[in-house]
């Protein structure tokens, strides 16, 4: 691992623990949209050479990727913002027609003391949002929940070819200033 990303990180952080249930449950490739939410986390995935982390242009196409990676013969998960729900309503009709496992982390903005107003309303819609379209929402709000919501995810979407999202609170992710 990257020394200078091991550092920086325990595996007792959230992140550190969502990159070791990655690591224990075969997850090889991370396909992401920049977010300073999932930040550590994805340095962590970048500096693990048993990892493939992808940035995207626009969260949907993480979704198509992880279909292939799966087709491959291999996981992956798939970070986002919450803001970036919206964008994958459509092309989430390729998890419950293909049948495949989708496992995403969506960090939540829009929730406990948000400063920016254009958060809120994709936050009061992504749970119900991602449920319309046939995905089991989890959701972590503090540290100590991590590890077990991300294993029971990462269980049911890949033992029961399923797709999931774990809910990452704001409160969890901490306050943005600006």
């Amino acid at each position: 691992m990257n020394q200078s990303v091991a550092s920086d990180l325990s595996p007792k952080s959230w992140p550190g623990e969502i990159h070791a249930r990655f690591r224990n449950v075969g997850i090889v490739q991370v396909a992401y949209v920049p977010d300073a939410g999932h930040k550590a986390l994805i340095d962590l995935c970048h500096g693990d050479p048993d990892m493939t982390a992808l940035p995207l242009t626009t969260e949907e196409e993480g979704i198509a990727l992880l279909a292939g990676t799966w087709l491959g013969g291999a996981r992956g998960a798939l970070l986002m913002q919450s803001s970036g729900v919206g964008n994958c309503i459509n092309m989430l009709s390729l998890t419950s027609n293909g049948r495949f496992p989708l496992l995403m982390l969506v960090t939540m903005r829009g929730e406990w003391a948000e400063f920016n107003p254009w958060q809120v309303p994709m936050s009061k819609a992504t749970q119900p949002a991602l449920e319309l379209m046939g995905v089991q929402c989890y959701r972590a709000d503090r540290e100590d929940e991590v590890d077990e919501v991300v294993a029971a995810a990462a269980d049911l979407a890949f033992n029961a070819e399923q797709a999931v999202a774990v809910l990452l609170g704001q409160r969890l992710i901490g306050r943005k200033v600006w």
